[in-house]
């Protein structure tokens, strides 16, 4: 049992060690005052976000760039509310924006990926970006991203997506896990081995998109537009597949209100972790999910009297400061720090979570967004 519990947590330690070596392989990005030339098209699908969508518009309205050289392209999947026409009513007086919003045509069991795929179709720009609804974009958001292309051959750029401000524990327990699956992000593409990124915060080109058959493949899988996608552009080039590590390519989104919406949008999530193709994102799910297991699991062996409290204490000790360190310099670098305080009683409950999460998105479907998903 020593041996076991030894060799898993020796993984795990190389695994997390990886990414934090890697986070720092990649260098921060300065934004420069250059003259933007870059076309963006704006993908952004909903349903029934009037709550969330007055955040998102306002941010679109403020964003810095030429409004000549992007445009919006809001894509709405049978919503019941009154999204289309806040929409509509909101950016009207704003001539200059660039703004459509079309139904989705739904062909597939992915909703958003139809959505999307929608978008790409009418689209007038080779630069696709997509973010979510509940989201509020950066003032220079589209300016990081023209001005890191200027000198670069790219097919993708994943950016970085946190959390807005937490003002409970429930939340700071979500942004710290999201911080934590930024960090292994960053850290991945550091040491040239990118499996994650999140659509609400991402760009490709059109034709990149259409040369890999777009969601041709995964279509079947709800969610995953963007995991999906980015296997196949590292699959076709891992090197114009780049992550923006800049402040000013930061998008915001909303923490989950409750545990029921949460444990939907985890295991929604999980649930497409057995689709995966990438070598190296199946065996990072599996090291964190043994590591998790096995802390969940020490307690019991303690008080069978199968292992010692030293190994207890030792092995959750290893855990908690290669886990802290990965989500210090992620939290550093989203300026988010004075969150931390909150790290220790959630590095005790998020094994049991993750453990939780993981059964769960194996045996059962989930609902989001008021449709109910199978497994």
């Amino acid at each position: 049992m020593l041996i076991l519990i030894l060799l898993i947590t020796i993984a795990y330690l190389f695994l997390i060690g990886s990414f934090v070596y890697g986070f720092d392989k990649i260098s921060d990005f300065k934004l420069t005052d250059t003259s933007p030339k870059t076309k963006f098209s704006v993908v952004i699908p909903f349903r029934n976000e009037s709550k969330n969508l007055p955040q998102l518009l306002a941010s679109v309205v403020a964003l810095n760039y030429p409004k000549s050289l992007f445009e919006i392209l809001f894509i709405d999947d049978e919503s019941t509310d009154n999204s289309v026409d806040l929409i509509r009513t909101t950016l009207s007086n704003f001539d200059q924006l660039d703004v459509s919003v079309v139904p989705n045509t739904r062909t597939t069991k992915s909703p958003k990926k139809d959505a999307i795929t929608t978008a790409i179709a009418l689209a007038k720009y080779d630069w696709i970006v997509t973010t979510d609804a509940d989201c509020e974009l950066p003032k220079y958001w589209l300016d990081t991203f023209d001005n890191y292309s200027h000198t670069r051959q790219l097919n993708m750029l994943v950016a970085p997506v946190t959390f807005k401000a937490p003002d409970s524990f429930f939340q700071r327990f979500q942004l710290l896990d999201i911080l934590s699956l930024q960090g292994a992000t960053i850290g991945s593409f550091g040491i040239h081995k990118p499996f994650l990124c999140n659509g609400a915060n991402l760009a490709y080109t059109k034709d990149f998109f259409y040369t890999v058959n777009g969601f041709e493949g995964n279509t079947k899988i709800a969610s995953g537009d963007d995991i999906f996608l980015l296997e196949k552009a590292v699959k076709h080039d891992t090197s114009s597949v780049q992550y923006i590590k800049s402040s000013h390519s930061i998008v915001t989104t909303q923490a989950q209100p409750n545990f029921s919406t949460l444990k939907a949008q985890r295991v929604r999530w999980a649930s497409k972790t057995s689709s995966y193709k990438n070598g190296f994102g199946k065996l990072t799910g599996f090291i964190v999910l043994l590591m998790n297991a096995l802390l969940v699991c020490l307690p019991l062996l303690y008080v069978l009297q199968i292992i010692s409290l030293k190994t207890l204490m030792y092995t959750f000790s290893i855990k908690l400061l290669i886990d802290f360190l990965l989500i210090f310099k992620t939290a550093r670098f989203f300026n988010q720090e004075q969150y931390l305080a909150s790290y220790l009683f959630s590095s005790l409950i998020y094994p049991f979570f993750s453990v939780y999460i993981a059964f769960a998105s194996m045996f059962k479907g989930y609902k989001w967004k008021d449709r109910a998903y199978s497994k």
